[in-house]
């Protein structure tokens, strides 16, 4: 049974395999939702390490629908060596067997995929395990103003943005620093309400008396987010590195201070110019370390300018 079959003759070999007209099911995994065949017992899955966490629960749930015991088997390449992250899939599936197994499902997933981007508004980008906790913070946040009767307040202000930042490099808490999981989600969730240096510092503070010396990852997420405040300072909508420089897109294409843009573009002497509405800088930016302090120092100058225009 697969997903190019004609709708007819799919649902004919389904009904033949459910009336026990055979006993073996090759299939694709359009079998992994909605079936319910009580006298499936025995899954075997060819190439498991290839599978999702959630897609393999999905799929080993297709079996033990009735009181019989069943089985599943999930199956690798002989004598190949597992990435790091399948074999924790494996082994996180393997540990669920219990009722209530899907919020802890649901939890791991996204401890080995990753949450989405951290500083934007949509879920997406380099960022792992954070873009969860600051997307449950803006929907409280949405749903106490609907609940206020604010809700037309709430689509038109302008203040509801936040900037997209994507830098290409791996900004997280890793699990080798901080194993537990719900204990990163706090610290994730903490750190998405600080703004200030003085706050940051205080919180890098905190985690090298509970966990020891910061590791690269956690030095870079914590400048990322200060990077982030600057973004919003200049009014920067979005920002994205890489190894050649930065492209930065202003929020609806404008800038409180043209004058100190203007200046900003002349001070790169001619390694910026404007195009479709965006600012290019180039830079050579190869090294992880050099991109991260550039894009720093990049919104910083823009957000000085921008004060500047605003107390004028």
């Amino acid at each position: 049974a697969h997903g190019q079959m004609a709708a007819g003759e799919l649902d004919d070999r389904m009904n033949a395999f459910y009336d026990g007209k055979f006993d073996v099911l090759l299939a694709t995994t359009i079998v992994e939702s909605g079936l319910d065949i009580p006298t499936a017992n025995t899954m075997v899955v060819h190439r498991a390490d290839m599978f999702g966490l959630a897609q393999l629960y999905q799929i080993r749930g297709r079996v033990g629908r009735s009181k019989a015991r069943a089985y599943a088997y999930l199956t690798t390449k002989p004598r190949a060596k597992l990435t790091a992250t399948a074999e924790k899939r494996l082994r996180v599936l393997g540990s669920l067997d219990t009722l209530g197994a899907g919020f802890t499902l649901a939890s791991q997933d996204l401890d080995i995929r990753g949450a989405g981007n951290l500083l934007g508004e949509e879920q997406s980008g380099q960022m792992r395990d954070v873009g969860f906790e600051l997307y449950q913070s803006m929907l409280e946040e949405a749903i106490a103003k609907i609940k206020a009767g604010e809700l037309e307040g709430l689509a038109a202000s302008d203040d509801q943005w936040a900037p997209q930042i994507n830098l290409g490099v791996p900004v997280l808490i890793p699990e080798k620093y901080v194993p537990d999981l719900d204990v990163r989600l706090g610290l994730y969730r903490r750190l998405s309400s600080l703004e200030t240096k003085v706050e940051l510092e205080g919180f890098a503070a905190e985690l090298i008396d509970r966990f020891g010396k910061l590791p690269k990852e956690v030095n870079t997420l914590l400048l990322v987010v200060r990077i982030k405040g600057e973004c919003k300072k200049a009014h920067i909508a979005r920002l994205d590195t890489g190894p050649k420089g930065a492209t930065i897109q202003f929020h609806n294409d404008k800038y409180p201070n043209p004058a100190g843009l203007v200046d900003f573009i002349t001070d790169q002497r001619g390694l910026a110019k404007v195009k479709d509405n965006k600012i290019i800088v180039r830079r050579d930016w190869k090294k992880t370390k050099d991109r991260v302090q550039g894009a720093f120092a990049v919104a910083r100058d823009l957000a000085a300018k921008a004060k500047t225009a605003e107390k004028a």
